[in-house]
């Protein structure tokens, strides 16, 4: 074991980019993984990389859980575009009306709930033009996490002008533009908005297939960086994807929610396209990444550890994240480390299928992110 180490941890670690689990040892020097070595580990603590959520929303933790087919104060949400569609969705509503101060409240605190519940990095599509993108780095400030923001035009259906210049506004402050869908916006401004993200070297990412196809094949022509949702993705789309080469961010549990059925997430896998993890509107899902991993284990069926690669590897590249999501020598560390003797863990069979099937956010005894 090295003496250079600054830190020691030791225990069942999920290794490298194959998460296969190892008794041994972890030595950290200045917040970087040093060394990896094997010996014998009676501790009980399962090591394991932390979360990359590759899609949120969380301007709207201002309004959690309105109940679809409710009335919801003076407004009644029959459907998934009256809760959620630009510009006159409930949730659009509810942002314009909420206080400045009050939308970075609690915008940190569902980040602070992300950091507490083993995610170390997250993307976050941002509501409200460049306001929208510069509460969500003040929510931020000095927590630690990692985060990419994709912001849009507040008023889309304003002149072209105006839409370009907020544009510009926007991508002085973000990491790129992530509109709603091809459907909710005039074609011709997403093309433009497109062409100038690409000239500012800025990412662009677009929802596509949640309610329907009717947007996909559109939304594959802008040739963005991901796509989210693609519930209703066909043999043909998933084929021009992979071609593409385009991933797709998948989140199960919001899908579920809203009712819009669920992706085609073995085909995808099956097809080559790369798939990351998203918990998106905080309105109807916590960011809860263990619940995520539990609904693709048991009711999509996938394997383990291509579940657990979804929710942590595949969303640090999607996002490109170098480093997170994966425990090798030369990355920083962001390490969760879980108590594999507590109640709910205590006698699993195969740590990383513990993780992904069972373990909650209380099974954490603490988290590394540097």
């Amino acid at each position: 074991m090295s003496s250079s180490c600054e830190q020691i941890i030791s225990g069942t670690i999920i290794v490298g980019m194959e998460f296969e689990p190892v008794d041994g040892y972890i030595c950290l020097k200045d917040g970087i993984i040093s060394e990896i070595g094997e010996e014998p580990s009676n501790t009980g603590t399962i090591i394991a990389p932390c979360f990359v959520n590759s899609h949120t929303h969380i301007g709207d933790s201002v309004c959690k859980d309105p109940s679809l087919g409710r009335c919801v104060g003076s407004e009644i949400i029959r459907d998934l575009d009256s809760l959620v569609r630009p510009p006159n969705g409930l949730k659009h509503q509810i942002l314009r009306r909420t206080h400045y101060q009050a939308i970075v409240k609690s915008m940190r605190g569902t980040i602070l709930d992300m950091i507490t519940t083993g995610t170390c990095a997250f993307a976050d599509f941002r509501e409200g033009g460049v306001v929208g993108v510069l509460a969500l780095k003040e929510a931020i400030g000095d927590l630690g996490i990692g985060s990419l923001a994709f912001g849009r035009p507040d008023k889309p259906d304003a002149k072209i002008t105006d839409v370009l210049g907020e544009v510009d506004r926007v991508l002085r402050n973000a990491d790129g533009i992530g509109i709603s869908g091809v459907n909710d916006m005039d074609i011709g401004m997403v093309r433009k908005i497109v062409k100038y993200t690409r000239e500012q070297k800025r990412l662009f990412a677009i929802h596509a297939g949640e309610k329907d196809r009717t947007d996909i094949e559109e939304a594959l022509s802008l040739k963005p960086d991901m796509l989210i949702h693609m519930t209703h993705a066909n043999n043909s789309d998933i084929l021009m994807m992979a071609d593409a080469d385009v991933p797709v961010v998948v989140c199960p549990r919001s899908n579920f929610v809203t009712g819009v059925g669920m992706a085609p997430i073995c085909d995808m896998i099956e097809a080559g396209i790369k798939v990351g993890v998203g918990t998106d509107n905080v309105m109807l899902n916590s960011t809860n990444m263990f619940a995520e991993m539990e609904i693709l284990s048991k009711i999509f069926g996938l394997d383990d550890r291509q579940v657990f690669m979804m929710c942590a590897l595949n969303g640090g590249q999607i996002l490109g994240l170098d480093g997170f999501g994966s425990i090798e020598i030369g990355n920083k560390a962001h390490l969760m480390l879980l108590n594999g003797n507590s109640n709910n863990l205590s006698n699993i069979q195969d740590p990383l299928s513990g993780i992904v099937r069972r373990a909650r956010p209380d099974d954490i005894l603490s988290i590394i992110n540097v």
